[in-house]
């Protein structure tokens, strides 16, 4: 009998954070907290995230500072349980962000989205290993057969299991960037935190993938963004989430994105009714805080190689098994 269970551990991500061994380096807090300038780097960083938190969520708020975000990573192990075999195998399976919202005029803590953030050893290798290789010799792009089902299979089993519902009261929300291969079309609809909604003029290999998780998609630009945010998450995005709670995702995802992606979130323009995102844009502004782009591309295989390793290959049978065992 072959059976998978999860467990969750967390650790505070502030101005003392040290990326654990397990951590895919690549990650974007995890990229923020090395070398010689990490301590700025996250300092800067936490600063941003509860300026942009109080300039969401302005009501009872003249000063701009009532409200400040904590951050846990939520790091998640998968316990692969062969009893035939007589052992069990642990494998780093996820790693998210899990936002808390701390009201400095009532002093109260209040629960924020878990999610926002998303990394994952075995996405690595579905596009770093699987998409390449099945497209080394092929004259036109195209996606493998089965892409990504194992992968969203897992992170579903994940959010239903007994360990995810005793440590998260909602369904997680992700919140990604814009790709630079679409267009997107302005609408009418406005929320008053996510903003303007935009539509995209297709769908992407992303959606795609994250589809098979169980994630529907939608895009919003709040007030004072540059670009739409992409949000991923299950059920009713506008109703199932409070406005701090989704004020807390923005903030901190926005953030992240200024600082990998200035051309788009960082751009001195802001999106008009048709966007098309562009990487090469040069009107825009760095923040001051460090990082190494080329480093995360090239690791990112280096990742999707040590999934294959350590996971994929020994446990290639039970996944089979467990994999077309799931609806």
């Amino acid at each position: 009998m072959n059976q998978f269970t999860f467990s969750i551990h967390s650790i505070g991500f502030d101005e003392h954070y040290q990326p654990a061994n397990n951590t895919r380096i690549t990650t974007n807090f995890a990229n923020l907290a090395r070398g010689e300038r990490r301590q700025q780097n996250l300092r800067n960083t936490l600063a941003m995230i509860n300026q942009r938190f109080n300039s969401l969520v302005s009501w009872d708020n003249p000063d701009s500072n009532r409200y400040s975000v904590q951050l846990d990573i939520i790091s998640v192990d998968i316990q692969i349980e062969n009893t035939s075999a007589g052992h069990n195998k642990q494998f780093p399976a996820i790693e998210v962000l899990k936002t808390s919202i701390i009201d400095h005029k009532t002093n109260q803590a209040i629960e924020g989205i878990v999610g926002n953030n998303f990394s994952s050893y075995v996405r690595d290798y579905d596009f770093s290993v699987v998409l390449l290789e099945h497209n080394k010799n092929q004259p036109g792009f195209s996606i493998p057969e089965q892409f990504g089902d194992l992968h969203g299979k897992l992170f579903q089993s994940f959010v239903n299991s007994e360990a995810y519902q005793q440590h998260f009261h909602k369904k997680p929300v992700i919140c990604l960037s814009v790709s630079d291969n679409k267009t997107y079309q302005r609408t009418n609809n406005q929320h008053p935190v996510l903003g303007v909604e935009y539509l995209p003029n297709e769908t992407s290999l992303t959606e795609q993938y994250f589809k098979k998780m169980g994630l529907d998609v939608r895009y919003f630009m709040p007030a004072g963004s540059a670009a739409p945010l992409a949000f991923y998450f299950f059920g009713d995005l506008l109703n199932d989430y409070s406005n701090l709670e989704l004020a807390s995702t923005i903030s901190t995802m926005e953030t992240f994105q200024r600082i990998y992606r200035p051309e788009i979130y960082n751009a001195h323009t802001q999106a008009g009714e048709r966007y098309q995102p562009n990487l090469k844009n040069r009107d825009h502004a760095l923040t001051d805080i460090v990082y190494d782009r080329e480093e995360r591309s090239r690791l990112a295989v280096e990742q999707g190689k040590f999934a294959q390793e350590h996971f994929i290959k020994p446990h290639s049978s039970v996944l089979e098994q467990w994999a077309a065992q799931q609806q």
